[in-house]
């Protein structure tokens, strides 16, 4: 079998960088392309020198629709605006589309369903496997206790540029679906002033932004005289990336359709 050659989007970026070294590591994959933002200054340059590897021989580019004809696959950590362009021409091309990009609209979420239509899609607030425990543990406390309040903590570093981060949303929704409610009905996330007593079923946010954290995450249940709290602390950004590489892999002959990194885990 020969091995899946896979793009990296974003590739000169911090997370781009994480993402070409996973690929280069992982037994049964190739990199296929490096995409980068049209005058970014790193483009031409090769992508495994960028991420701290030995020349790969792929030169960073401004141009995916090339790379993305003759690929199986494409890992896009970047913006929902590119996303929802990267996504589009993944469904042309019939490749696998992994997405771990976060703070997408409406809009955004619409186009991406209608590019799985005829791509495999797998996309997700956070593509490491520990979260899609946690994602599993909350939707079972949740469904356990459905008396408590439902809290959700986050912490980035300085330059992340969405709250409440993609990772919270998803918790939030695991805790939404255990209680059979609309996450976007339920979601409370600003607190200021007097807000009064806290609303039946609210699912409440707080997003804590500082310094270099790579993410951090804790879900509190708070019932009458108990709390039960559950996190997640994520110490390097390569757990996402294998992940991603993971989920690349696993759509590979599936069919069509938008996945959740659970799915490649097989924790859905």
């Amino acid at each position: 079998m020969s091995d899946v050659r896979i793009v990296v989007a974003g590739a000169a970026g911090r997370m781009g960088r994480v993402l070409v070294r996973a690929v280069a590591e992982t037994k049964g994959c190739v990199l296929a392309g490096a995409v980068e933002a049209k005058a970014h200054p790193d483009l031409g340059r090769d992508a495994g020198t960028l991420a701290g590897l030995k020349p790969l021989g792929v030169a960073v580019t401004d141009d995916p629709m090339p790379l993305v004809t003759k690929a199986d696959a494409i890992l896009d950590f970047t913006t929902p605006k590119v996303s929802v362009e990267l996504a589009a021409l993944a469904a042309k091309a019939r490749i696998v589309d992994v997405i771990g990009t976060t703070g997408f609209s409406a809009e955004d979420e619409s186009r991406i369903r209608a590019a799985a239509s005829a791509a495999v899609i797998v996309k997700s607030g956070n593509m490491s496997l520990g979260v899609a425990v946690l994602a599993a543990l909350v939707k079972q406390a949740a469904k356990a206790l459905p008396g408590f309040d439902v809290e959700i903590v986050e912490m980035h570093h300085r330059q992340k540029a969405d709250a409440p981060s993609g990772t919270a949303l998803l918790l939030g929704e695991a805790a939404a679906a255990a209680r059979g409610i609309a996450l976007g009905e339920h979601a409370v996330r600003h607190r200021d002033g007097r807000t009064g007593p806290r609303p039946e079923g609210a699912i409440g946010f707080a997003s804590l932004r500082g310094g270099t954290v790579v993410g951090e995450h804790q879900v509190i249940l708070a019932g009458a005289g108990e709390r039960l709290a559950l996190s997640h602390v994520a110490e390097d950004r390569s757990i996402f990336a294998r992940g991603a590489v993971v989920a690349a892999l696993w759509g590979q002959g599936k069919q069509p359709g938008l996945y959740a990194v659970a799915d490649a885990l097989g924790f859905s």
